[in-house]
């Protein structure tokens, strides 16, 4: 008897959280269709996401050679991933000439 209880208490909530699990991953697929197709309109229409402009925080680190601290900076003000911030601040440098 007793482990026919813990085997019920140990089921139960493994079988509720593959169910929350399971509605989790249908929105973000649906999430994946609604941006699909709101990319392909953007491109039909040709519109572009505009870019996250750069605090003056990023630029100053920038000038005084601190990419790295420069990469953090606009991480925390844009909410971009590591790796576009690395790629703006990289165009940033570019743009003024510092590297």
């Amino acid at each position: 008897m007793p482990f026919a209880v813990v085997l019920v208490l140990v089921l139960v909530p493994l079988l509720a959280a593959s169910g929350r699990r399971s509605n989790v991953d249908q929105q973000a697929r649906r999430l994946a269709v609604v941006e699909r197709k709101l990319d392909l309109i953007m491109a039909h229409l040709g519109i572009r996401e505009p870019e996250p402009e750069a605090p003056g925080a990023v630029l100053q680190e920038l000038l005084a050679g601190r990419k790295i601290q420069a990469i953090k900076i606009y991480r925390e003000a844009t909410g971009v991933g590591l790796r576009e911030a690395k790629d703006a601040v990289e165009l940033l440098a570019r743009q003024r000439g510092l590297g």
